[in-house]
């Protein structure tokens, strides 16, 4: 019985922590750029593009396709940059818990 006790003592501080780092998280923001800084975008940590900037030198009627892949090359590596620091996070907060490899919170 006292293992179910420290079980569910273990668990809701997990939850109130976890509702802590959910916070956390939320207030992240992550930039990734593309073409050398010519594209670069900003993500928040639930992933939303917040600021996009594009180098004024690209604006070039033959460039369109570029820029397109630019702004998708620089997204993708702030979402990446996002879901690292999420995975880092929630390694430190599930420290010592077994959590089976792979299992992935609910958030």
């Amino acid at each position: 019985m006292r293992d179910i006790m420290g079980m569910m003592k273990q668990a809701k501080e997990m939850q109130a922590k976890m509702a802590s780092m959910q916070e956390e998280i939320s207030a992240l923001e992550a930039e990734g750029q593309a073409g050398g800084g010519l594209v670069t975008v900003k993500l928040s940590g639930k992933g939303a593009l917040t600021a996009l900037t594009i180098d004024p030198s690209l604006f070039k009627e033959d460039d369109i396709e570029v820029i397109e892949d630019l702004i998708i090359a620089a997204h993708n590596e702030a979402k990446a940059k996002v879901e690292a620091i999420m995975a880092e996070k929630t390694q430190a907060l599930t420290a010592g818990l077994p959590i089976p490899p792979g299992f992935k919170l609910p958030f």
